[in-house]
């Protein structure tokens, strides 16, 4: 089979060849592997030859113009693409952001800068030859993004968000709807440039170590919308939308599937989730992505064949996973 069989194999119920594979590599792990031997422009599952799924999508940013502030050997402060003033370390993944400032901070700012969610070509031109790639490749093409909660907090910050959420759920409403639209325009900029997906792959972090970052009434009054509109709007091509979140996130289950979300990732093994218990209360509605637990990856040869073993012989019984 090839990757894009594989995957539609197991989102349409199927039992494929053997588990559908893709991972996500930290910029720190990628640049050790390139020192170690990988061939730079390869991507490391490729190399390996196990990459069944290509996610690509568009700009979704609020394309502020790169603004450098200053550098040092450790760190890099800049204006972001959108809108914030973050301190990077040079250090480690390259992904540590601390956020210092922001361009939205009320009503008033989001009001001067919500048209910057405008779309034009721009925003998928640069992504189209990889998707041309990805399907000649035999790979399960995704279009890919965010949603809606986890991207505003990138633009306002999470405890202005959450606190917007309570006092000036309009305010959020309208933001989470602008961005939504772009989403929803951007995937129509790839097909009218004749990209065909296979299926979605949506990102909107909810949880955290202990539980959900908002109450699952919040979530159905204020987010859920959101999340029904996008899945809607995709299930109409026949696509089918897998959520990721990060964090324990079992309280929102019932209503992600009500939503119309059809997969489920990356069921966070350093929350407290083990796939075997997800697979049998909903095994039969989601397909279900990952639970490996990265600590134990670092261990040693026995803790890893163990960990595979555990959640891969669980999470493959009768296809879904």
């Amino acid at each position: 089979m090839t990757g894009r069989e594989r995957v539609c194999t197991i989102y349409e119920g199927g039992v494929p060849d053997r588990i559908g594979i893709h991972d996500s590599v930290w910029g720190s792990t990628l640049a050790r592997w390139h020192r170690e031997g990988l061939p730079k422009g390869v991507h490391p599952l490729d190399f390996l030859g196990v990459n069944d799924i290509a996610r690509i999508g568009g700009d979704d940013t609020l394309r502020f113009e790169r603004v450098d502030v200053k550098e040092d050997a450790e760190s890099r402060v800049y204006l972001d693409a959108n809108g914030v003033t973050r301190r990077d370390l040079k250090i480690g993944s390259g992904w540590t952001p601390q956020w210092l400032d922001y361009t939205i901070k009320d009503r008033e700012s989001w009001e001067a800068n919500k048209h910057r969610l405008t779309y034009d070509d721009d925003r998928i031109r640069g992504s189209l030859d990889a998707c041309r790639a990805a399907r000649e490749a035999g790979k399960y093409l995704m279009y890919s993004g965010h949603i809606c909660f986890h991207p505003i907090w990138h633009w306002v910050g999470q405890e202005t968000e959450l606190v917007w959420m309570v006092e000036s759920p309009e305010l959020v409403n309208d933001m989470f709807d602008r961005f939504v639209q772009l989403v929803i325009n951007n995937y129509e900029g790839f097909k009218a440039n004749g990209i065909v997906f296979d299926g979605v792959f949506m990102a909107d972090d909810m949880g955290y170590k202990n539980g959900t970052m908002f109450s699952p009434a919040m979530y159905r009054e204020l987010v859920m919308p959101h999340h029904k509109r996008l899945c809607d709007h995709l299930a109409a091509d026949g696509l089918s939308t897998t959520l990721h979140s990060d964090g324990d996130i079992r309280a929102l289950i019932p209503m992600v599937i009500e939503a119309g979300f059809k997969g489920l990732h990356p069921l966070e093994a350093k929350a407290g989730i083990h796939i075997g218990d997800i697979k049998k209360e909903y095994g039969d509605r989601l397909v279900l992505h990952g639970n490996i637990d990265v600590r134990k990856l670092a261990g040693s040869r026995s803790d890893v064949e163990q960990e595979i073993r555990d959640k891969v012989t669980a999470g493959k019984t009768s296809g879904g996973y």
